[in-house]
């Protein structure tokens, strides 16, 4: 009798076990997800080609989902529903949680913004919304209420209000006029309360930059959504805003990796300060809510301004540094950080092969994990996994000598 009590409740635990993923996903929110560090941020693109026409398959994005899984990513930042690749990717996640072993993912998921005549040889609009944004708004709605054991964020717009973004951009306004939509669909139960609203966008948008972004609907925008998503990207300002990048007069005798490293140290309290930018800014309008990374990234190669005909920001040195460098800091701030990106993708500069657009990922094209993970090729994390059926293998076929002859030290010289 002891023996059949004993087998019973044996079984009564595997079962349990196996349902401890589901569980988790249904008792899960962005509340509890944002800023757990056991709960690993990044931003996804499955597009292998040179085009979107081309959808990812949902065996594709199975691929792609358990590499991401293999390194504790727990969510993943989409960027629009045009198209059937999120779609894809929340059916990849559902089917994947059915499986035996359990998984456990979850989605921000953005909803596009732009403005009236976006993308068209009319001059654009800015304090005038595209048609579009209504049906991209509903459908993020109808994925979230079809999968809300995944979808925990909606992000209205992506960099939809920074002032460079001049093909597109909307006056703050228009977001926070589907904030407040998303936000009274969840009062009015139309959309799990559970969901948290927010639009993602760059440190400055967020009042961390130049006075004219400090305007009355920005500020109201920042007590409406449920947290701010902030985007910061050092690389790019090793060529616009340098003030950080270069070798001081006091490094000149350090090795060259001492001085690399020294750049990518300035590189992440760079990003710090912008991110403190924007906590400051919201704190002085008296809110006080959380602040995440929505997006930063280290591209591993360029052939423009952040190339070596330009700033010598690029290549996978550097990206490596800055993604430990930052995943160490906002793990130890308990702040998630979406890392921009994955998986190269080559559609966003398919006319420029070496455009830094196309190279922000942590493993490429050719299913090689770059530098920033060979740690992890060590360790055995992607053992048994695979991408476009290939096993996840070294850039540079794992020599670093091979590696660092592609490495170069900024030439510009810091005074202070």
């Amino acid at each position: 009798m002891n023996k059949l009590i004993y087998i019973i409740l044996l079984l009564f635990i595997a079962c349990n076990q196996k349902n401890t993923s589901n569980l988790v996903s249904k008792e899960m929110t962005a509340e509890k997800i944002l800023g757990n560090v056991e709960c690993q941020a990044i931003c996804y693109g499955g597009y292998r080609t040179q085009t979107r026409e081309k959808q990812p398959t949902i065996a594709e994005i199975k691929e792609d989902l358990k590499l991401l899984a293999a390194l504790n990513i727990k969510i993943i930042r989409t960027y629009n529903v045009h198209y059937e690749e999120v779609s894809n990717v929340l059916k990849a996640i559902s089917e994947l949680k059915k499986e035996p072993e359990g998984f456990e993912m979850y989605v921000m998921l953005g909803a596009w913004i732009d403005c009236k005549n976006a993308w068209t040889n009319l001059p654009p609009i800015h304090n005038e919304e595209s048609e579009r944004n209504a049906v991209e708004v509903k459908e993020a709605v109808r994925l979230a209420n079809q999968y809300p054991d995944i979808v925990k964020i909606i992000a209205v717009g992506n960099e939809a209000m920074v002032k460079w973004a001049a093909s597109y951009y909307v006056t703050p306004n228009i977001i926070l006029k589907w904030v407040n939509h998303l936000q009274n669909l969840k009062k009015e139960g139309k959309l799990s309360k559970e969901v948290w609203i927010t639009s993602s966008d760059n440190f400055a948008s967020w009042g961390g930059g130049g006075k004219e972004y400090h305007v009355e609907d920005l500020n109201q925008l920042i007590k409406a959504v449920d947290y701010i998503s902030m985007h910061t990207y050092p690389m790019h300002d090793t060529h616009y805003n340098p003030v950080f990048w270069g070798v001081k007069e006091s490094e000149m005798r350090l090795s060259e990796k001492e001085k690399i490293d020294a750049a990518m140290v300035r590189a992440r309290d760079y990003a710090v300060q912008q991110y403190d930018s924007v906590v400051n800014y919201m704190k002085s309008i008296g809110v006080n809510k959380p602040v995440h990374i929505g997006e930063t990234g280290w591209a591993s190669m360029s052939n423009e301004h952040y190339g070596n005909e330009g700033s010598k920001a690029t290549d996978e040195y550097k990206s490596a540094q800055f993604y430990n460098l930052i995943r160490e800091w906002s793990n130890s701030n308990k702040i998630s950080c979406f890392y921009f990106e994955a998986f190269d993708e080559n559609w966003k500069d398919s006319a420029n092969p070496m455009g830094s657009e196309n190279h922000f990922g942590l493993i490429n094209l050719q299913s090689q994990a770059k530098y920033a993970l060979w740690k992890e090729i060590d360790k055995g994390t992607f053992k048994g996994l695979t991408r476009n059926g290939k096993p996840i293998t070294k850039t540079y076929s794992g020599d670093e000598k091979a590696l660092w002859l592609e490495v170069k030290t900024p030439t510009s010289i810091l005074k202070k």
